[in-house]
């Protein structure tokens, strides 16, 4: 199975699912995504578009000999994993995305719900070009980045371990290329989730409210699962991994 982590994260993120996921039995690979890796930080917006994140996903599990996987993503890496669930239904055996609603859902409610237009007043800010963003998150060490960590709720001991990698020549706007290559046009051409699929989400997501999370379902063909843990941040893998891990598995093994 593969771990998608989202922005601004890394794969440090599902090291308490890893774990779990492995005592279970499963062979569990979570990769630093597109631009968070040194080694896979290309420039130009135009290499972060979804159908290069998709890629990245199948490249790595061609590589594992895994022509059938489970899918998990969070945030950011649950935009790619709806993605690729519309896309390329014969990959995957299952899907679990962690508070990301379906993309069609999202945009339906970006355009009617005053409370996710609210929630996503950020987006407009990160999708400015110039550098605008990567300058008010880096400046003062990277105090704008730390605030945003902290006022969604993330423990600083975590946040520190991603500072060391966003505030590495490039990585931040790498990571803010992911919202600035894509278009809501896209969200109508993912085509049914055909997979059985899990989405787990949060009362106390900051970002993403109850209206679209609330709509997923309708985007879903297949065996779905909608679960809301009450209270939790919108870092669910972090803030709530036993709870999560008890979902994992038990949606794995059905």
């Amino acid at each position: 199975m593969i771990l998608l982590h989202g922005f601004p994260q890394t794969s440090w993120s599902w090291r308490h699912q890893l774990t779990a996921l492995g005592d279970a039995g499963y062979h569990a690979v979570a990769p630093d995504q597109r631009g968070y890796s040194p080694g896979a930080r290309p420039e130009g917006v135009e290499n972060y578009a979804i159908e290069h994140l998709i890629g990245d996903v199948l490249g790595i599990a061609d590589e594992l000999g895994a022509h059938e996987f489970d899918l998990i993503g969070h945030d950011w890496g649950g935009a790619v994993a709806w993605y690729l669930a519309g896309r390329n239904p014969d990959r995957l055996r299952t899907l679990t995305v962690v508070s990301t609603p379906h993309p069609q859902a999202f945009a339906r409610a970006l355009a009617a719900s005053d409370d996710q237009q609210q929630r996503s007043t950020y987006v407009t800010f990160f999708r400015q070009e110039g550098n605008v963003a990567e300058a008010a998150l880096l400046a003062d060490d990277a105090q704008g980045l730390r605030n945003l960590y902290q006022g969604s709720g993330l423990a600083s001991d975590d946040a520190e371990e991603y500072l060391s990698v966003l505030t590495e020549p490039g990585a931040l706007t790498a990571g803010l290329n992911y919202y600035r290559a894509t278009s809501f046009a896209e969200a109508a051409q993912i085509g049914p989730i055909a997979t059985p699929t899990m989405y787990v989400w949060s009362t106390g997501d900051v970002a993403l409210g109850r209206d679209a999370a609330e709509a997923t379902g309708q985007f879903v063909e297949a065996s779905y699962r909608f679960e809301v843990l009450e209270g939790v941040s919108h870092w669910i893998p972090e803030h709530a991994p036993d709870a999560l891990n008890t979902l994992l598995l038990s949606h794995l093994g059905q």
